[in-house]
């Protein structure tokens, strides 16, 4: 006699227990072992100590390396801009006198040339950005491009409105490099208009980065503002693709893999910040308002043919791709991590953000006539600080979250023990 519906299925059902049970571990398995794909190995000792610890005399007669310190400004800047100047000439600058490079979209003022020549002994230029390289590219529909930018400011995504914000950051992220003002130097020093530097840098971090074969320097990393770059990982990652560019442990720090087995997670690739397979970045990125870096890698082949990848998508204007999220993504992809390093002693404050570190106990050279002359005064020395003469709260060393700036940092100075990154995974 048939068994009733009812019966047969659970009968069934007990029958494909084992093998359901079976798939559901094997799922698991495999989404272990992809997460497990992106781990960064602990390494044997610090790869990126700071340069310096403590005060320095100032070598004002060793050798200088090619650089220069380029800053970004517009007339109407002129007092935010020479406030940075005169922060930066206090506590670095007048020692070892490296020229400035300033650009505009606009010929310079008189009145903010005089300020600018007023603040520094150094050498001064004035450039005005070639008005190709501020502008919508000939490639781009322009006029599909401006509606974006429109919708972009009606949508509120940060600075998505504003046309010469769009331009800025595209400049900075390709046309920047092979700007004929900077041709002739190897390094540079971005600079921003009002900005403070609350510690004194007695060396030479041009030399430093020199000796030590680094080709980029930042002080704060931070999430980008995922409003502004949709598409942007995607590009990048698919380009790596292409290009058959193996991972590098700063690329696996900046992505969060997908917990998501096989094939579920790839179901996820249509969504904000995800690559083909489903796995996205985690937005952390390092903030290029500051930044030191080696002119000559960005002008190689490897960053100059993602740039202009990137260029062809139109990504700049029609969403807001920001410098700063290209530079993070290429320098993650492209750089040993070895070779970027975290001015971690240095004091820097841009806006609401800032890092200070504390002073380093009996490291101030309190007899120095070189630099009592510049900064006579300084805040409390404590255990383990790094600083110079830094004036900022020692008792706050920054007020950007340490997640972001320690998951970048993972491959080159952390230490990340098993358990730590098993509760990661659960978690």
């Amino acid at each position: 006699m048939a068994l009733p519906a009812r019966q047969f299925l659970r009968r069934r059902v007990r029958h494909l227990r084992p093998l359901l049970w079976l798939v559901i571990v094997a799922l698991l398995l495999e989404a272990s072992y992809h997460v497990s794909r992106f781990r960064v190995p602990a390494p044997e000792f610090e790869l990126d100590p700071p340069f310096h610890t403590s005060c320095q005399e100032p070598n004002t007669s060793a050798p200088r390396e090619n650089a220069v310190l380029v800053m970004l400004a517009r007339n109407e800047e002129f007092l935010q801009a020479q406030h940075s100047v005169a922060s930066l000439e206090r506590r670095f600058n007048r020692w070892f006198e490296y020229p400035y490079v300033f650009l505009n979209d606009q010929p310079f003022s008189h009145e903010f040339m005089d300020a600018m020549r007023a603040s520094t002994n150094a050498s001064t230029s004035f450039e005005v950005v070639p008005r190709e390289q501020w502008t919508f590219p000939d490639s781009l529909d322009k006029d599909k491009a401006q509606v974006s930018i429109a919708a972009q400011g009606r949508h509120g995504i940060l600075y998505g409105g504003l046309t010469a914000y769009h331009h800025m950051c595209r400049f900075f992220a390709g046309a920047f490099y092979e700007l004929e003002a900077l041709r002739k130097y190897k390094y540079y020093w971005r600079i921003e208009p009002d900005v403070d530097f609350p510690c004194s840098i007695t060396y030479d971090p041009f030399v430093e980065m020199a000796r030590h074969k680094k080709v980029y320097g930042y002080t704060i990393a931070l999430p980008e503002e995922g409003s502004t770059c949709p598409s942007l990982f995607r590009q990048v990652s698919d380009w790596k693709e292409f290009h058959n560019i193996q991972d590098t442990d700063l690329w696996k720090a900046s992505i969060s893999p997908s917990r998501l087995p096989w094939p579920l997670r790839s179901f996820t690739k249509h969504f904000p910040h995800r690559d083909r397979h489903g796995d996205s970045w985690n937005l952390c990125h390092y903030w290029s308002n500051f930044e030191i870096a080696d002119l000559d890698w960005f002008r190689a082949a490897p960053y100059q043919n993602l740039y202009a990848h990137l260029e062809k998508t139109g990504g700049f204007y029609f969403e807001r791709w920001g410098d700063a999220a290209v530079h993070a993504l290429a320098i993650n992809m492209l750089a040993d991590p070895r070779a970027i390093h975290h001015f971690a002693d240095f004091a820097y404050r841009h806006d609401y953000y800032y890092q200070c570190p504390a002073n380093a106990p009996d490291g101030q050279l309190p007899t120095s006539s070189t630099l009592n002359a510049a900064e006579p005064n300084w805040a409390l020395e404590q255990q383990g600080g790094i600083g110079c003469r830094c004036d900022c709260d020692s008792h706050t060393p920054s007020n950007v979250g340490s997640y972001c700036l320690n998951k970048l940092r993972e491959p080159i100075s952390k230490k990340r023990p098993w358990k730590t990154w098993l509760m990661g995974w659960v978690f």
